[in-house]
C-alpha cells in the first residue's frame, strides 16, 4: 500500500505510531476537570484512533500535536547510509520547519543522483534528464517538477524556498524512495532472481543471446 500522509478526519492513513495503512476512528475531545460537572468538548481539537495498532493520533485544527514524530515513509533500505541520515532528519522536523526539510530532502536527492547513482551532469535537472534516458519513469521526472526540484523554477539543493510547505516536503519524501527503489531495489531483486537459476539454464540464456 501507498504511504498516505495523516490528516484530520480523513477515513484511513498510513498510522504515525505503528506505520501501517489503516482505518481510523474519530471522537471530539472531551474534558471533565476535578471530577465535577459535565463533560466539555475542547474546540478544535479532535482525536483519531488507529483501527490496527489501536493507539491515537491528536489533532489541534489542522496539526497533529500527538505523537510528535511526523508520519513519513521510512528511507528505502538500499540507500547509503548518509544519505538515510539526512531523509531522517527531515523526518524528525517536518511537522516543525517544513520548509527546512523539503531543502535538505532536495540536498537527498542531489547525493542520491550524483554520489549513490554516479550522474555527472552539472546540475540536478541534467542529471534527471540522464536518468530518464536510463529507464527512470518519466512521470518520477513530472513529479520533481511539480514541486520545483528542476525545470525552469528550480531550488538550489539545501536552499530554502520560501513557497514549500508540508504537502512539498511530503511528496519529495516519496520521491526519494520512488527513484532508489526503481534505479536501484528493482535492478538489484532482478539480478538477484536471474543469479538464482540453475547453471544451465543461465548457460542456454547465454548461447541464446550470442546468436
Amino acid at each position: 500500500m501507498t504511504f498516505q500522509k495523516p490528516e484530520p478526519m480523513v477515513k484511513s492513513f498510513t498510522c504515525p505510531n505503528c506505520s501501517v495503512y489503516a482505518m481510523q476512528n474519530w471522537s471530539d475531545l472531551m474534558t471533565q476537570f476535578g471530577g465535577r460537572g459535565g463533560w466539555t468538548r475542547q474546540k478544535d481539537m479532535v482525536v483519531g484512533l488507529c483501527d490496527h495498532c489501536s493507539k491515537i493520533t491528536l489533532w489541534l485544527e489542522k496539526e497533529m500535536i500527538f505523537p510528535s514524530r511526523a508520519s513519513v515513509p521510512i528511507p528505502n533500505d538500499d540507500l547509503n547510509s548518509d544519505i538515510k541520515k539526512d531523509y531522517n532528519e527531515a523526518a524528525s522536523i517536518v511537522e516543525k520547519s517544513p520548509r527546512a526539510a523539503a531543502a535538505l530532502l532536495r540536498l537527498v536527492i542531489e547525493k542520491l543522483c550524483k554520489r549513490q547513482l554516479g550522474e555527472k551532469g552539472k546540475d540536478l535537472d541534467e542529471c534527471i534528464g540522464n536518468l530518464v534516458k536510463k529507464g527512470l519513469l518519466v512521470k518520477i521526472k513530472e513529479a520533481l517538477d511539480i514541486v520545483r526540484v528542476i525545470g525552469n523554477e528550480s531550488v538550489h539543493p539545501g536552499e530554502i524556498n520560501l513557497n514549500d510547505n508540508k504537502d512539498v516536503a511530503y511528496k519529495l519524501f516519496e520521491i526519494v524512495n520512488i527513484i532508489a527503489q526503481n534505479r536501484i531495489t528493482e535492478p538489484k531483486e532482478v539480478s538477484k532472481l536471474y543469479d538464482s537459476l540453475p547453471k544451465e539454464k543461465l548457460d542456454g540464456i547465454n548461447k541464446r543471446d550470442k546468436k
